[in-house]
C-alpha cells in the first residue's frame, strides 16, 4: 500500500531534473530518495524513474501518469487536512445549503449576508421537498431550510422560527377591512390563487377539508411572487405563512393587505401554525460550519421581523 509520503515523493519529481534537487526540496538525502523510489517501483510492479549517474533522471510514461495521479491525491489530502477537523475556531470548506422556494427571497439574502466565515464556500439550491430531500439523502446538500410540514422521519430538524398561516388580500377587498381574524368560511367562495408546491398545496387543501369546505381555486401557480402579483391586481386572495422581510406590496409595487387566519377545531395531525426548520439527515453529525450557518440564519431571521 502506498503511503502519503510515497505520493508526496512522486508528486514532487516532475519539477526536478536531478535527484539531488528533488531530495533537497523533500528534505531528505539523495540516497534516501533513491531507496524510496525503488520501494515505490516495487509496489507499482514496474519502472517509474530512469536514474543515470551524472545524467540526472527521467520519468517513464508510467512514472509521469503515476506522478499526475499522486499530485491530485496529495492536493485533496491537503484540502482535507485544512478542513477537518476545524481548528482554532476557523471554519473552512464547502457548505451546500438548500431552501424551500417560497422562503428563499426572505431567508437566503439575510442568511448569506453577515456570515463571517470567509473560508467557508457557500453555495445554495432553491427547490421544494421533491428536490431538497433527495439532495440531503444523496449528500448533495449539507442542510436545507424548509417548513415543518410533511417532513419524513429520516430527517433531524432544528427550529429557525415559528410561524402561522395568514391571508393576503387586495387592500380594497371587503374582508381586508374586518377587524377580526378571518375564517376559512369567509374565504371559501372567494377566488383563491393557490401556491402550487409540495407540501404547501396539500396542506391548504387539508385545512379546508377539515372544515368540510372546498376552496374556489382560480389559478395554481408555482411562485409565491406570482400569487402576490395576482392578489395585488385584485384577482383573488392568497394563503401564505407569515415570514420575516415580507414587503406589503407585490413585485409590481401594488399594495397588499395581510390578515390573520383563524382555523378552529383542527384534528391533532393538522394545525394552522408551523415552523421553519433546518433539516439534516437523521443521525448524521452536523459539521461545525453547517451548525454555524444554522445559528446565523436563526439570528438573522429573529432580527428581520
Amino acid at each position: 500500500m502506498y503511503s502519503i509520503r510515497h505520493l508526496e515523493i512522486m508528486a514532487e519529481l516532475p519539477d526536478h531534473k536531478t535527484l539531488g534537487s528533488a531530495a533537497d526540496e523533500l528534505r531528505i538525502s539523495e540516497s534516501a530518495l533513491s531507496q524510496a523510489i525503488t520501494a515505490i517501483e516495487k509496489l507499482a510492479g514496474e519502472t517509474l524513474c530512469l536514474r543515470r549517474k551524472a545524467h540526472g533522471f527521467s520519468l517513464t510514461a508510467s512514472g509521469v501518469h503515476f506522478a499526475s495521479l499522486a499530485r491530485k491525491i496529495v492536493s485533496e489530502v491537503g484540502e482535507l487536512a485544512a478542513t477537518f477537523p476545524q481548528q482554532e475556531g476557523v471554519l473552512r470548506g464547502p457548505l451546500r445549503f438548500g431552501c424551500f422556494a417560497s422562503l428563499s427571497p426572505h431567508l437566503i439574502p439575510a442568511t448569506m449576508q453577515g456570515f463571517e466565515h470567509p473560508q467557508v464556500e457557500l453555495s445554495v439550491q432553491v427547490g421544494t421537498h421533491e428536490t431538497l430531500l433527495p439532495g440531503l439523502r444523496h449528500a448533495d446538500l449539507d442542510v436545507a431550510f424548509v417548513y415543518d410540514l410533511g417532513l419524513p422521519p429520516d430527517m433531524d430538524k432544528q427550529l429557525i422560527y415559528e410561524t402561522q398561516m395568514q391571508v393576503v388580500l387586495h387592500p380594497e377587498h371587503p374582508l381586508a377591512g374586518l377587524q377580526r381574524p378571518l375564517e376559512l368560511a369567509d374565504l371559501v367562495d372567494e377566488p383563491l390563487v393557490m401556491y402550487e408546491s409540495d407540501p404547501s398545496t396539500e396542506y391548504v387543501l387539508q385545512l379546508f377539508a377539515a372544515q368540510d369546505l372546498n376552496p374556489h381555486i382560480i389559478a395554481e401557480v408555482p411562485q409565491m411572487i406570482l400569487v402576490s402579483a395576482m392578489v395585488g391586481r385584485g384577482l383573488g386572495y392568497g394563503l401564505m405563512m407569515r415570514r420575516p422581510n415580507n414587503a406589503e406590496m407585490s413585485l409590481e409595487g401594488r399594495p397588499l393587505a395581510f390578515r390573520e387566519l383563524h382555523v378552529p377545531e383542527l384534528p391533532s395531525s393538522l394545525t394552522s401554525t408551523s415552523s421553519v426548520v433546518a433539516i439534516t439527515p437523521r443521525g448524521v453529525k452536523v459539521p461545525a460550519r453547517v451548525q454555524a450557518l444554522i445559528e446565523h440564519c436563526r439570528e438573522a431571521m429573529a432580527d428581520s421581523w
